[in-house]
């Protein structure tokens, strides 16, 4: 009898764990559009759908996922997989939300990463990509400085954090300084409303949770002191300190990346991975697959891969536990709020240099840029959308 109530319970996990993979993938293929829709689709399939969890549950996840740094969709899809079957079925959700767009990304990585074409229409599909690129930066600039620096404090946080990079070179600790200070200033000035109480989430024990929050302070500490022993320890440090630090989605990461790949990675490449991760399903932190391919080949993809979505997860992990008592603390929402402001000023200056400077160089580039940012914020079309006309529009362009 004790053999046939276990049998019964792996088989009973085992569809449990089959039904995850099958809901993540299908929502790994088809969840176009950034984080914000993803989470739209992650309701419709998860809460509406399939009623694996409630809309309390899932509000209270969301919350926490925009409360940490790292991929917020991708940490909501661990946190909500969880819920659903505790750690196996946590990491069965990530990796498959995030296939699709992993494998894409590596696969064009290995095609054209290496030294994208400038010249006749694979030139002009790059080129393409990367006046794309400047649209949808300029277009998360707007939607970011709208929704975290909507009052006077918030937005002297910004323009603070904006006029001390334009001062010191674009480096990660420049970046991770300035952050910093973003969240002092947000909890000196009292920035931001206290949200209410959260409520007992689904996750690892406390012990758990605080390992896992050693493990990601270690990590954060160590990686650096080995980053001069080769190739992969500094992929693996530069992918683990982009995951670890952005706040506000993935479109801050393309700052942090581009600083930290010099020498690894062409910026020419580094722009035209950003415009093809507007074209994929899921996540764009899967920019790291392209990175990495570039930089070292397939282990370094996935190295990038691993390295870049595993402290966001950690993270995760040890907040489950403790969320409610957190999210009653006004202090960590003043933190919070400050930090995000400082994003602003941080994805002003990359949608500058790099993103501007070297994606928009001709009259032709700019009205092309211009057209695409109305697309995004006038006329709400698609992300897919969007790439398809820079990619078509800079190949027209090479023909003129």
């Amino acid at each position: 009898m004790p053999g046939s109530h276990k049998r019964f319970r792996i088989a009973q996990m085992n569809r449990i764990l089959g039904d995850i993979a099958w809901t993540f993938l299908k929502l790994g293929l088809t969840s176009f559009g950034g984080p914000i829709a993803h989470l739209g689709y992650f309701r419709q399939e998860l809460v509406v759908r399939r009623r694996w969890v409630g809309d309390e549950t899932f509000a209270q996840i969301l919350a926490l996922s925009q409360f940490l740094p790292g991929p917020a969709s991708s940490q909501a899809g661990f946190a909500l997989g969880w819920q659903r079957g505790g750690l196996p079925g946590a990491l069965v959700a990530v990796v498959c939300f995030t296939l699709p767009s992993a494998a894409l990304m590596v696969g064009l990585a290995a095609i054209l990463g290496t030294a994208p074409p400038d010249t006749g229409l694979p030139g002009g599909l790059i080129a393409g990509l990367k006046v794309t690129a400047a649209a949808v930066v300029a277009h998360a600039v707007l939607g970011m400085a709208r929704s975290l620096a909507p009052d006077g404090p918030r937005a002297a946080i910004a323009l603070t954090a904006l006029a001390a990079l334009s001062l010191m070179p674009m480096t990660a600790g420049a970046q991770v300084a300035v952050i910093t200070g973003g969240g002092l200033a947000g909890l000196a000035l009292g920035v931001g409303a206290p949200g209410p109480q959260g409520q007992t989430l689904r996750g690892p024990s406390r012990r758990g949770a605080v390992a896992c929050l050693a493990v990601f302070a270690l990590l954060l500490v160590g990686l650096p002191l080995l980053a001069g022993a080769g190739t992969g320890w500094r992929l693996a440090d530069l992918f683990y300190r982009a995951g670890a630090l952005v706040f506000g989605g993935g479109h801050v990461v393309l700052p942090l990346l581009a600083a930290g790949s010099q020498g690894l990675v062409p910026e020419a490449s580094i722009l035209a991975g950003y415009g093809a991760a507007q074209a994929m399903p899921g996540p764009l932190f899967t920019l790291a697959g392209w990175l990495g391919q570039v930089a070292a080949g397939l282990p370094g993809a996935a190295i990038g891969l691993v390295m870049i979505f595993l402290p966001g997860f950690l993270l995760m992990a040890a907040a489950l536990p403790f969320w409610a008592a957190i999210s009653a603390r006004p202090w960590a929402r003043h933190l919070l709020a400050g930090a995000n402001a400082a994003v602003v000023g941080i994805l002003t200056i990359a949608f500058y240099d790099p993103v501007m400077t070297a994606g928009v160089s001709r009259r032709a580039d700019f009205a092309l840029a211009v057209i695409l940012f109305l697309m995004l914020a006038r006329w709400n079309r698609p992300a897919w959308e969007v790439v398809a006309t820079g990619a078509a529009g800079g190949m027209i362009l090479s023909l003129a």
